[in-house]
């Protein structure tokens, strides 16, 4: 990700930090629009999942810097999900689900760039996790 990128991101991310849990909620309304299948996939707390989507995004952002330091906690990630059932075109409807939160949590806020540099930003995370979900399919 260029340097510009990454501020977009960063910068966009801090304006949903006042309404991180609406925005995760929306998350999974959309996600599960998108694939009811996934249902079954994410049972539990959704609450919890929220915050922990949250998380995952703020720590990311975070580390966005030194890619190098972020790819390694998202290949175990990504193989913690694949054992859990997370499957390689899961990874295309949460990026649609999370595109489509951020444009109705940001609203004129998600312009072109920052709708494009979130692109990219999930692009590195869904690339390490797969290929952490594919480490997991080797060693099984």
């Amino acid at each position: 990700m260029t340097s510009r990128e990454i501020v977009l991101v960063q910068e966009s991310f801090s304006k949903l930090a006042p309404i991180a849990d609406q925005a995760a909620a929306l998350f999974f309304v959309r996600l599960f629009e998108l694939d009811p299948s996934l249902r079954r996939c994410c049972q539990g707390e959704r609450e919890q999942q929220g915050r922990g989507l949250v998380r995952l995004l703020a720590s990311s952002i975070h580390r966005l810097a030194r890619l190098e330091r972020l790819q390694p906690a998202l290949r175990r990630l990504g193989h913690r999900q694949a054992a859990h059932g997370t499957r390689d075109e899961h990874y295309a409807f949460s990026g649609a689900a999370l595109l489509w939160t951020l444009e109705k949590a940001l609203g004129p806020e998600f312009t072109p760039p920052v709708k494009a540099a979130w692109t990219q930003f999930y692009v590195v995370l869904a690339n390490a996790m797969l290929d952490g979900a594919h480490r997991h399919e080797l060693a099984a």
